[in-house]
């Protein structure tokens, strides 16, 4: 047997659950909420930017065969003496860090400033690790690669990185509404699916596929103990005055 779902159909379900809806949604927003001001740990970015002089790429062992300007593999060469274990473990214990950095280079654009971004849990203490590791580099690049003219352009600053880069808490609960909100109305639509009571004439008609003849309507207690009342007064005997009248004709 086939059923068909109309738009009234489905708007009376989520009339029907619409309490249970927005409580849903609601608890699914406060969850996100809650799990992103109290329980995710804030991370914090500080930036540093290192420029490589044409001084230093026209001194350098490695500008003879691939120049810094216009070879682009100079990026990765630094980015792999920068996350070696040669500089990492310096900046480790320069910054008396727990454990190795977690940070990034990136060549901005076709220029010679290099960008060096690191993310910790601590502004303050992101912000000198960045600037620790701009200075090892400075100094330990030297001497690897026979460059002897890096400038460090933009140190870190702490007022950058007081803002958290996550967790997005903002995000994170409008993930929750929409979430929320589709999880209530399929549970909705899934509890309205589940429930087989037949409660009017239309679900009479649709489960049985047979038309409603008449009905018996329901009565209240109130109504029931009026009427019994009433039909008591209505069948006492009047015997009093009956037999008054049989005196009177005596």
């Amino acid at each position: 047997m086939e059923e068909t779902i109309s738009l009234r159909e489905i708007l009376d379900t989520l009339k029907k659950r619409l309490v249970m809806i927005i409580t849903v949604t609601i608890m699914a927003v406060a969850t996100a909420g809650i799990i992103s001001y109290l329980v995710l740990t804030p991370r914090y970015e500080a930036s540093t930017q290192v420029l490589v002089s044409q001084a230093a790429t026209g001194s350098s062992i490695l500008s003879s065969a691939n120049p810094f300007d216009t070879d682009s593999s100079f990026i990765d060469t630094y980015n792999v003496i920068l996350q070696s274990p040669y500089i990492l473990d310096q900046v480790e214990e320069e910054a008396q860090l727990e454990g190795s950095p977690d940070l990034n280079v990136q060549q901005e654009g076709e220029s010679q400033v290099v960008t060096i971004t690191l993310e910790g849990t601590d502004p303050i203490e992101t912000v000198e690790t960045a600037n620790v590791t701009a200075e090892i580099f400075q100094e330990e690049i030297q001497m690897l690669l026979n460059i002897d003219n890096i400038h460090i352009l933009t140190p870190a600053q702490v007022d950058d990185a007081l803002t958290p880069i996550s967790p997005n808490p903002e995000l994170n609960m409008a993930i929750g509404f929409v979430v929320g909100l589709m999880g209530a109305v399929g549970l909705a639509f899934l509890l309205e699916f589940m429930n087989n009571t037949i409660r009017t004439e239309d679900d009479i008609e649709r489960q049985l596929e047979l038309p409603v003849l008449g009905g018996i309507s329901v009565m209240d207690e109130e109504e029931e103990d009026v009427d019994d009342t009433d039909s008591f007064i209505d069948s006492e005997p009047e015997e009093p005055e009956e037999k008054a009248r049989e005196n009177v004709g005596s």
